[in-house]
């Protein structure tokens, strides 16, 4: 798959090669988006801005994909609903698999 090169994804893409995590919130309704579009889906509104988020949240489903140890073991994916009321997919790191739990209090980082 492409890069994009253009618009509000090729500068959230270059934010994310950067190490740095952002998302939209929308000048018109204040609310906040995710992934990044053109347009706010709340109200309609044209261009909501990139902002850096607190980056916390808590996790709201997770699931473990099972695999061999010497592919690297276990790993926890889960959706996570940000502070700001988004909700996102992530890989959690730093933890066994068995410690995700809905509810765990997390903390995004941009792995490269």
């Amino acid at each position: 798959m492409s890069s994009p090169t253009t618009g509000v994804q090729a500068r959230h893409q270059q934010a994310l090669d950067e190490g740095r995590f952002l998302i939209q919130r929308c000048g018109a309704c204040q609310r906040h988006v995710y992934f990044p579009r053109e347009v706010c889906p709340h109200c309609g509104a044209l261009a909501p801005e990139l902002t850096a988020p607190a980056g916390t949240g808590t996790v709201h489903s997770v699931t473990t994909i099972g695999r061999k140890p010497d592919a690297g073991g276990d790993y926890a994916i889960c959706l996570v609903d940000l502070d700001e009321g988004v909700r996102l997919m992530s890989r959690v790191e730093g933890l066994p698999p068995a410690a995700v739990t809905v509810g765990l209090r997390v903390k995004a980082r941009v792995v490269q």
